[in-house]
């Protein structure tokens, strides 16, 4: 069994994510009141009691998703439970870096409070919106958004065969909607993040927190192996991950290209780390042979212990 842990990014959040978790486990009670300690802010309220409206502020959905991710990993050290292959759908990229000492703890715990300061303060004036477009090839979603003559709209996330996320101005995004239906797209789904997110129009933002990432050590010498979103290779020791981590920001996600490299690198059972399941729906779309499990709340998480229990570990 080769076993791969992936994170989910902004989007997956809801109100009362990590509630139980943080109830029932000690591990989990001290991520989130590490992390409270660290950044000075109620993960926690935001997380379990608080508006969706204010939830989905990117300057704190970032950090709620990561903070649950980071309790649901402590707990799985505790049962022993690894994984030497790891990627995030863009955030979750940063709970990968955490997990594999790229970040110490607290760096990456303040490098994605600014992250998420940063990304919001500086997208642009305007009404922008992301959707994905399901049912059309890459390619066709790709020369969609080149038909929209008026305003900015391209591909962020290519996310799992024939789905793909695009983003920009509001009503170019819109445009492009309506021309993938008239293209034989099954369907559009508006998503809940309102940025141009992963695109050009982030530049300033890339170079703000390319900033603040050099106040953080970043540690080379890590030896999980590590899916990056931007081009979907392993992070090298030699990578200049400042600039990638910066350049992330503005580049369109990867995440089917990650998957299948680490299929091709002989991962056999997913787990699923963080607030939904949207990504194992997207591994069971890319591969619908291997073993995919989520871990969201309670339930899902003794799921998982059972079953690597059941299998004497990995």
């Amino acid at each position: 069994m080769k076993v791969a842990f992936v994170f989910p990014g902004q989007g997956a959040e809801y109100v009362g994510m990590g509630k139980d978790l943080y109830e029932k486990y000690k591990e989990a009670r001290e991520v989130y009141d590490k992390v409270q300690d660290i950044i000075k802010i109620d993960v926690k309220n935001i997380s379990f009691e608080g508006s969706i409206e204010d939830l989905t502020q990117t300057k704190n959905t970032q950090i709620s998703i990561l903070t649950m991710s980071l309790a649901i990993l402590k707990i799985l050290e505790k049962n022993k439970i690894k994984s030497d292959i790891l990627a995030g759908l863009s955030l979750g990229e940063y709970s990968a870096l955490i997990y594999s000492n790229v970040f110490s703890f607290e760096d990456g715990v303040k490098i994605v409070q600014k992250r998420g300061e940063i990304m919001q303060k500086y997208t642009p004036k305007g009404k922008w919106k992301m959707s994905a477009i399901i049912g059309l090839t890459d390619e066709k979603v790709e020369e969609i958004c080149k038909k929209v003559k008026t305003g900015f709209v391209v591909p962020a996330n290519y996310n799992c065969p024939n789905q793909v996320v695009i983003s920009g101005e509001e009503q170019a995004v819109e445009k492009a909607m309506e021309i993938a239906k008239l293209e034989g797209a099954k369907k559009t789904i508006e998503l809940q993040t309102r940025g141009p997110f992963h695109t050009s129009k982030l530049e300033e933002a890339s170079k703000q927190f390319r900033h603040e990432l050099d106040k953080v050590d970043i540690n080379t010498n890590f030896s999980n192996i590590i899916i990056k979103n931007i081009d979907a290779v392993e992070y090298r020791q030699d990578d200049n991950i400042r600039e990638i981590l910066a350049k992330h920001i503005m580049s369109p996600v990867k995440f089917k290209d990650s998957i299948e490299k680490m299929l091709n690198l002989g991962v056999d059972t997913f787990v699923e780390i963080g607030p939904g399941k949207v990504l194992s729906g997207f591994i069971k779309r890319i591969n619908k042979e291997v073993n995919i499990m989520n871990i969201t709340d309670c339930e899902s998480l003794e799921n998982v212990l059972d079953y690597f229990a059941q299998k004497g570990g990995n």
